[in-house]
């Protein structure tokens, strides 16, 4: 007899990655610390302008968490520049797949281009995705951040969870 699949039960964080590779590494960094999110799988998903600079996201990802213990299965996804309906469309079946997988998804929203943003998450509500997380690293400024998340003194900036914030989760 074939046992039967067991679906996933952990998470899967979608990291959107435009200009700012520290912005997404920094962001990812503070998840972790602050938020306890240990993602078992995690993409970044870029433009062809920046696909070079989503490879060494994807190391910084797998060395962070390293310092925390675990290895996710990291991935990226190239998206064409400025392409409002297939950033939306490829984001949102990226998380589909993933919660029909068994994952909560995440999406990390601090680093991604404005495009890239906007037809993700205008994409995942009008498709009813039930996303658990929606974090944005907040600065209060943006002098001299290019840098390490735990050298960034940490009352300029916070890890902010608009999900929570707008009181669609505890």
């Amino acid at each position: 007899m074939i046992d039967p699949v067991t679906p996933a039960s952990g998470d899967a964080y979608i990291a959107l990655l435009g200009r700012s590779t520290w912005a997404l590494v920094n962001a990812y960094h503070a998840v972790l610390h602050q938020k306890g999110l240990r993602p078992e799988r995690v993409i970044i998903v870029t433009e062809e302008p920046y696909a070079q600079e989503a490879s060494i996201a994807a190391e910084a990802v797998g060395t962070v968490s390293e310092g925390y213990g675990f290895t996710p299965a990291i991935g990226t996804e190239i998206l064409p520049e400025a392409d409002f309906v297939r950033a939306g469309q490829t984001i949102r079946s990226l998380a589909g797949d993933l919660i029909r997988q068994g994952f909560d998804v995440a999406i990390d929203i601090t680093s991604g281009r404005k495009v890239t943003v906007a037809g993700a998450l205008i994409a995942v509500s009008v498709a009813g995705l039930d996303i658990r997380h929606i974090y944005y690293l907040a600065m209060k400024n943006t002098d001299d951040v290019a840098k390490p998340y735990m050298m960034i003194p940490h009352q300029i900036q916070q890890i902010r969870d608009i999900m929570e914030d707008a009181g669609a989760r505890g």
